[in-house]
């Protein structure tokens, strides 16, 4: 991409059917805002400027996508008004920008970049919108086209007559733009409507005026879907979700039932990695490749090396390494933990702020005692080590290499590399008092019954 290339992202919808106090954009679709879906897409082409226009109040917005620029829209009067909105920051600009909107998560890269390609050259076209088939057109505004496959004319759906009701090419709603000539077109619009709406797909008269070519790139509907509810948002995840495992099965990875695997934007796993049944991963997550992940386990923030398993009903939280071979089982949660290869904790146990060493085996019911109220603690494992099970490690403490301590111990002082340490109570035995202990109890609770 050689030609300049600017981006407008419009943002500042209130999203009222969302009913939501969070702004629109930033509800998330496979772990990551709408708004930084749509402005991710954008990344390849290298632009000289991005601007978002929002409405006044979405500070949380601008904060989530600094050091981009922002722009305000006040009051809010259509879309050809919002691009106005963005004047300051694209003074001077003439190269060709892009006008996206903030809720359509699944635009993609090659699309873009298809639209600023058509703007490409000295014959290249001013005016550039996406387009897509329907057999239900709908509320979609419709493209109409001449001969020779050019835009001639866009009309919204109110306005339709005719024969004109049949056209099933729809507005994908993105737009590219000779930006020599955007403001000096905006600065021509007209308001549309009683409401004394601006709206910018009115631009394309004005390019006819001047004899400059309008296109259309056409798109998979998919890519157009654009989020205005919560029906809207399990709409948008479903269709990415299905994306997303596509991408990773042609990655070489199984998934035994992709329908029932969630992913991230940004998973990754590994080739000849296997996925069992119903697991999520949230952000953050690498997977090396050989890897299991059995079923019913979630992922969030962590990483798994080669030939890893992990699961079923395995929690690894952030900070969760986990290197070559390591196994955690079922109902094991690991949390800022690192595990050496080779290392186990395979069965109903608790990992968290902890360094543990290659070989060493956590036993079932195994606790690292993290936390103090105030602060968190290290516990370190050492290389080959053996915890027994139902252990408490009460943190910090250190247990040395190839250290074994006893079933049940509550370890609360470090432990020396080849020790044997058992802690328990001392055994008190009472012959008969359980019996005794029924006699008394069960006298008490008919007492307070009689009494009542």
């Amino acid at each position: 991409m050689n030609a300049p290339v600017a981006v407008v992202v419009l943002a500042a919808g209130k999203g009222t059917r969302m009913k939501s106090d969070l702004s629109k954009v930033l509800h998330p679709v496979a772990g990551r805002p709408l708004l930084h879906h749509v402005l991710a897409a954008t990344e390849p082409l290298r632009a000289e400027r991005r601007v978002v226009v929002l409405a006044p109040g979405q500070d949380e917005v601008a904060a989530s996508i600094a050091p981009i620029p922002t722009a305000i829209q006040h009051p809010p009067r259509g879309t050809g008004d919002a691009v106005r909105a963005a004047r300051e920051q694209l003074d001077g600009f003439t190269g060709t920008v892009l006008v996206l909107f903030g809720d359509t998560p699944l635009l993609t890269e090659e699309t873009l970049q298809q639209m600023v390609a058509m703007c490409a050259g000295p014959d290249g076209a001013a005016f550039v919108v996406l387009g897509f088939e329907s057999d239900n057109p709908g509320r979609y505004a419709r493209l109409v086209l001449d001969e020779a496959g050019n835009l001639r004319k866009i009309i919204e759906a109110p306005d339709l007559k005719g024969a004109e009701t049949e056209i099933g090419l729809c507005n994908g709603g993105a737009l590219a733009v000779d930006g020599a000539r955007l403001f000096d077109w905006l600065d021509r619009l007209e308001p549309h409507n009683a409401q004394g709406e601006f709206y910018l797909f009115d631009l394309l008269d004005f390019a006819h005026e001047e004899g400059r070519k309008a296109g259309v790139v056409w798109i998979d509907p998919v890519e157009t879907m654009g989020v205005d509810s919560r029906a809207g948002l399990a709409s948008a995840e479903a269709r990415m979700q299905e994306r997303l495992r596509k991408r990773v099965m042609e990655q070489g990875v199984t998934l035994v039932a992709p329908e029932t695997v969630f992913l991230s934007w940004d998973t990754v796993i590994g080739q000849d990695s296997v996925v069992q049944p119903h697991c999520v991963f949230g952000p953050g997550v690498k997977i090396g490749p050989k890897v299991e992940i059995k079923s019913f386990s979630h992922l969030e923030g962590a990483e798994v090396g080669i030939g890893a398993r992990v699961g079923p009903y395995a929690r690894l939280r952030p900070g969760a390494a986990l290197e070559e071979g390591v196994h955690v089982g079922n109902f094991v949660e690991v949390k800022n933990a690192h595990l050496g290869a080779g290392a186990k904790a395979n069965h109903l146990s608790y990992v968290g702020d902890a360094e543990v060493g290659p070989g060493a085996n956590i036993g079932a019911g195994t606790i690292t005692c993290n936390y103090d109220g105030y602060e968190k603690h290290l516990t370190e494992i050492g290389a080959g080590a053996f915890i027994g099970s139902n252990t408490s490690l009460v943190a910090p403490v250190r247990v040395g290499e190839g250290a074994l301590v006893g079933a049940g111990s509550t370890v609360g002082e470090d432990v020396d590399a080849n020790d044997i340490v058992v802690v328990r109570g001392e055994r008190t035995v009472k012959p008969g008092a359980a019996e005794r202990y029924r006699e008394i109890r069960a006298a008490r609770k008919a007492a307070k019954k009689k009494d009542s």
